[in-house]
């Protein structure tokens, strides 16, 4: 196997266990993300990759949970946006679980697809990087979503939002991968 179905056969892996631990949460909370307008659901990403920052700059969790679990986070958050930006914001739970799944899987496959193409292009290029700057790139795409937001998507020359959750999907993942020790 060359390196690039080596990689390939992890962003399914990691995409995977993301989609695995979404659906549990969905069975306890059902979709109540749907009432997520977009800043609060730019405002939860923040949050995440900021506890990331701050934990690799410490190394000190006092909750007792690592890096792992708020990249997982961040990837399925990041789905989550792709859906509210396709469907919109609801007042109340407006999907049921079946198709909550059905949207999820719909922008992770996505998200995956893009992901395998990018990596052909840049020939692997993440696997040379650090985790840190996959925080920090996450962070970077995180106030570019806000500034858009601000701008009511009236940019001039930027990808929109959804561009930035695939991109910040994509640097989760490989924080995931290379946490795994992969």
């Amino acid at each position: 196997m060359d390196q690039f179905e080596q990689t390939n056969r992890e962003f399914e892996q990691a995409m995977a266990e993301c989609r695995a631990l979404f659906e549990k949460k969905l069975h306890d909370y059902r979709a109540s993300w749907r009432i997520l307008r977009p800043t609060a659901l730019t405002d939860q990403l923040f949050i995440k990759a900021k506890r990331i920052r701050k934990l690799e700059i410490s190394g000190e969790s006092l909750v007792g949970e690592g890096i792992r679990p708020e990249f997982i986070a961040l990837i399925n958050y990041g789905i989550v946006g792709l859906i509210q930006l396709s469907r919109g914001f609801a007042d109340t739970v407006d999907v049921d679980n079946d198709e909550a799944m059905a949207l999820y899987d719909e922008h992770a496959r996505e998200a995956l697809e893009l992901m395998k193409r990018k990596n052909h292009d840049y020939d692997e290029a993440w696997r040379g990087m650090r985790v840190s700057s996959y925080t920090d790139f996450i962070l970077t795409k995180i106030e570019r979503i806000k500034e858009i937001e601000n701008l009511r998507g009236q940019t001039l020359v930027s990808e929109g939002i959804d561009a930035n959750y695939m991109d910040i999907i994509n640097y989760a993942v490989f924080g995931l991968i290379k946490l795994s020790g992969k």
